[in-house]
């Protein structure tokens, strides 16, 4: 029989920190210029008129406006279409 109780290895304990994805600014809401529009991982959201990508998908107002959602028919390379939300400032 054992002297002391053996210690067991507690390596899944730890998690990452959340990334807060998502719509930041909703359809109709104003924004200001550099204001963060949709945090995403890759592009769930296309960018519209006045709207810039960031280098991790992130959409952001290029200029003062109202933010406004659509729906956009998008031609894939093997010629398939989906249709995909855009976002543009007006």
């Amino acid at each position: 029989m054992a002297k002391r109780k053996a210690a067991g290895k507690a390596s899944n304990l730890t998690d990452s920190n959340p990334k807060y994805l998502g719509v930041k600014a909703n359809d109709g809401q104003r924004v200001t210029t550099g204001s963060i529009i949709v945090r995403q991982r890759g592009t769930r959201y296309m960018q519209g008129s006045q709207v810039g990508v960031g280098k991790d998908f992130t959409l952001f107002a290029l200029a003062d406006g109202v933010v406004q959602f659509k729906n956009k028919r998008k031609t894939n390379f093997d010629g398939s279409t989906t249709v995909r939300k855009q976002v543009s400032i007006i």
